[in-house]
């Protein structure tokens, strides 16, 4: 009886985990569409969307004049315990860093490139969100 109990617990466990990663994706993507439509308002031209190379993803690669931005979306529910936007360490920005590198080998249709952060407050349907223009310098 004993074993039982432990094995529904741990699939209850499983099955939570699951659940609240679903979310959190999900939680993810509504971000990044929310991000997309505020650039598309601001007269950004939107270059890619959730870019992949390898292991490395770019949420959104925009393009204001001739100036090629990558934008990271950080979006939470709640503020409680951290800003979005800190979630975007020095080896988040390293990443960043390459996987531009790549997409450029390939795309120069540019002068230069900005690193911008989009941090999206996201309580049920109403948002307010933060962009934070040139963020940080490659590194």
């Amino acid at each position: 009886m004993h074993f039982l109990r432990m094995e529904i617990l741990k699939s209850f466990v499983y099955f939570a985990l699951i659940m609240n990663n679903s979310s959190h994706l999900d939680l993810g993507k509504r971000g990044e569409q929310i991000a997309v439509s505020y650039l598309v308002e601001k007269e950004y031209e939107i270059v890619e969307t959730r870019w992949k190379h390898k292991h490395k993803e770019i949420d959104i690669i925009a393009k204001k004049n001739r100036t090629l931005v990558v934008v990271e979306v950080k979006t939470r529910s709640d503020n409680k315990y951290t800003q979005p936007e800190d979630a975007v360490d020095i080896k988040k920005q390293r990443f960043l860093t390459e996987a531009i590198e790549a997409f450029i080998q390939n795309y120069v249709d540019f002068d230069e490139i900005r690193f911008d952060i989009i941090a999206i407050l996201l309580k049920q349907n109403e948002y307010t969100i933060y962009h934070i223009e040139n963020a940080f310098e490659p590194v």
